[in-house]
C-alpha cells in the first residue's frame, strides 16, 4: 500500500467519525469547554504512529516536516508537541496547532465510550465535563443505557488497525508517535517522486 493510501485511508476513517460523533452529539450536547487543553496537556497520553500520518505528510506538504522532526528529537517535555499552551505558566489552557488534523484518540476522548467490566458503554470523558456539564453528562449515560448509538473507542482502534496492523495497534507516548509517523513520510520521499506531480515542497 502507498503512503498517500494510508493517509487517505486514516482520513476516511476520521470522516466517519466526524459523522458519527456529530450524529450522537445531537442528543448528547456535550462539548469541551473554550480552550481548554487539560487532556492535551497530560503528559502520559499515548497514541499510534498510523493515526498521525495525515498529519505528518501534510506536514511535509507544508515543508515543515524536518524542522518539526528535529524538534521532538530535541524534546524533553511528554506534552504532544503540537498542543499549544497559552503560556509557560498556563499549561492547562491553550490549543491544538494543527486540530484538523489531530490524532484518532484526540478525536475520540470526551466523545466516544469505552467498554467497562461488565461490557457496558461508558462514556470517556473528562472531569470538567462531567462536572460543568453534569445535567447533560447524566442524561447522556441514561441514553447510552437506553441504547443511543456512540462510537466506541475500541472499535476505531480496529479499524484503525484493518490500514495496517502493526502500526494501527502498537500505542507508544505521543511524541514518539508523532516522531514515527514523521520519519516514516521523509523516508517514503526519499527516494520517490513528490505526491500528484509536485516538483517541489512549500
Amino acid at each position: 500500500m502507498t503512503l498517500e493510501s494510508k493517509v487517505e485511508k486514516v482520513e476516511i476513517l476520521f470522516k466517519k467519525l466526524e459523522h458519527e460523533i456529530a450524529s450522537f452529539n445531537l442528543k448528547a450536547n456535550l462539548h469541551c469547554l473554550s480552550s481548554c487543553g487539560k487532556c492535551c496537556s497530560t503528559p502520559n497520553i499515548v497514541a499510534t504512529s498510523l493515526e498521525f500520518l495525515p498529519w505528518a505528510f501534510h506536514s511535509f506538504l507544508e515543508g515543515n516536516a524536518e524542522e518539526l522532526l528535529e524538534e521532538l528529537k530535541n524534546k524533553s517535555s511528554a506534552i504532544c508537541h503540537i498542543y499549544r499552551p497559552l503560556s509557560l505558566v498556563d499549561t492547562i489552557n491553550g490549543k491544538c496547532s494543527s486540530y484538523k488534523y489531530r490524532g484518532l484518540i484526540c478525536r475520540l476522548f470526551g466523545y466516544a465510550a469505552s467498554k467497562d467490566q461488565y461490557g457496558k458503554n461508558r462514556m470517556a470523558t473528562c472531569k470538567f465535563i462531567k462536572e460543568n456539564q453534569q445535567e447533560n453528562f447524566d442524561k447522556t449515560s441514561e441514553l447510552i443505557n437506553n441504547g443511543l448509538y456512540v462510537p466506541i473507542i475500541s472499535d476505531y482502534y480496529m479499524n484503525l488497525s484493518q490500514i495496517n496492523l502493526q502500526q494501527g495497534t502498537t500505542l507508544i507516548p505521543i511524541n514518539i508517535a508523532l516522531k514515527l509517523a514523521l520519519e516514516e513520510v521523509l523516508h517514503y520521499y526519499a527516494y520517490r517522486p513528490l505526491p500528484d506531480g509536485l516538483k517541489e515542497i512549500a
